[in-house]
């Protein structure tokens, strides 16, 4: 039984198969008094049929159809998806109507398929090629497209630009995680399936996918993304390729700052992660090892340095020797002081009031937890502001009497 979207009890039954053959016959030949919209159902059902007398009196009401109406139910969404697949693919069909079947968001996805497998116009290629939705959701109009030789160059470019992006990419992300998870490693494999893989660059090469996923370490279900709120997410945005140049630069230099020379393939690893874009830094940073951390926790984009922070297998070694860092965001240095565990190392809240780098309030709230002699030394310590001096030297002054 053919679905109506009909309340007419007479187009039911036709549509049904239950009306008496003259009743079918009739309506064939457009003698009942049925809408337009009716009229154009019954037909394109009745021609399908397998009543010869009755399917050539449709195909020849059909055939005297005016233009304008076919054209206003080729552009109505309340057409019959029946009616829609017709007037897509059949022969008499005018590139107008053809067009606003495409444009109409009824026609059903089959119907689009069948018009990119027969159709001879390009420019009807071209306009199938436009919906990005439509060929997502219904990749079989790729394939239609890309084997019908009536193809343009503009629409081959832009279907083959939509399989890219969404298949084979995604394909290839499949893949990488199922292996992953095949090996035992569920961490990395839930990271790919949901990562973006693409860089400043373009996209991230599958080898270089391997070698990150050997430093992912945490699983979804150790993570907390409560520290993240969503309007928080407009500072992950899309960096140039001189930007994330300049940022993998940067990091690299500090590096061999605190650590002396790097070995080639630390420079090499640096590059793979910092060129990634910046929700999959994110993600690795909240999931990555110690290695990976140490690289992220430098990043110039300060929600992925904060991610860093908030992964659960920072250890207090690692906190410690973040502290002293001035060369990560004020923003990590603050989190680490807000940590109750660490803030109660004398090492790190130390490390953290000599940091030219952390935040003056933070600074000030923690100086009366300092040494009275440490806080002689810092208040004669040109690194940090001025404030700091002059509260440290005032607290020192206060226990000592003076």
């Amino acid at each position: 039984m053919i679905t109506s979207k009909s309340s007419n009890p007479v187009v039911q039954a036709i549509l049904a198969g239950s009306a008496p053959p003259p009743a079918r016959l009739a309506a064939a030949r457009g003698l009942l008094p049925l809408p337009q919209s009716d009229l154009l159902e019954v037909l394109v059902a009745l021609h399908l049929g397998q009543e010869e007398e009755i399917a050539v009196a449709a195909r020849e009401t059909l055939a005297e159809q005016e233009e304008r109406d076919l054209l206003d139910a080729a552009r109505s969404e309340e057409t019959a998806a029946l009616v829609l697949s017709y007037l897509a693919t059949a022969p008499a069909s005018t590139r107008q109507i053809r067009e606003a079947t495409i444009l109409n968001v009824s026609t059903p996805d089959e119907a689009v398929v069948d018009l990119a497998s027969t159709t001879d116009d390009g420019s009807v290629l071209e306009m199938i090629a436009l919906n990005q939705g439509r060929l997502i959701r219904t990749p079989a109009i790729i394939e239609a497209v890309l084997q019908n030789v009536a193809r343009t160059a503009e629409a081959e470019r832009r279907v083959k630009e939509t399989r890219q992006e969404f298949f084979e990419k995604e394909r290839g992300a499949r893949q990488i995680a199922d292996e992953l998870r095949a090996r035992g490693n569920t961490a990395a494999a839930e990271f790919f399936e949901t990562a973006e893989l693409t860089t400043a660059a373009g996209e991230l090469s599958f080898e270089d996918a391997w070698i990150i996923a050997q430093h992912i370490e945490v699983s979804d279900s150790d993570l907390d993304d409560s520290w993240l709120p969503a309007e928080r997410y407009v500072e992950l945005a899309t960096e140039s390729l001189e930007e994330r140049a300049a940022t993998i630069n940067r990091v690299i230099d500090s590096e061999r700052i605190e650590s002396g020379e790097l070995p080639p393939e630390r420079v090499s690893l640096i590059r793979r992660i910092m060129f990634m874009n910046v929700r999959d830094r994110m993600k690795l940073g909240m999931k990555g090892d110690r290695e990976a951390r140490s690289i992220l926790v430098r990043d110039s984009n300060k929600i992925v340095a904060a991610a860093v922070i908030h992964n659960p297998r920072v250890t207090d070694q690692e906190a410690e020797n973040i502290s002293a860092m001035r060369t990560v965001s004020d923003e990590v240095l603050r989190l680490i002081a807000l940590n109750r565990a660490w803030a109660r190392s004398y090492t790190i809240i130390h490390n953290l009031v000599r940091n030219p780098r952390s935040p003056i309030p933070t600074v000030i709230g923690i100086l009366p937890r300092i040494r009275t002699k440490d806080l002689q030394h810092l208040s004669q310590n040109r690194n940090v502001s001025e404030a700091v001096r002059r509260q440290a030297l005032r607290l020192s002054q206060t226990r000592s009497g003076g």
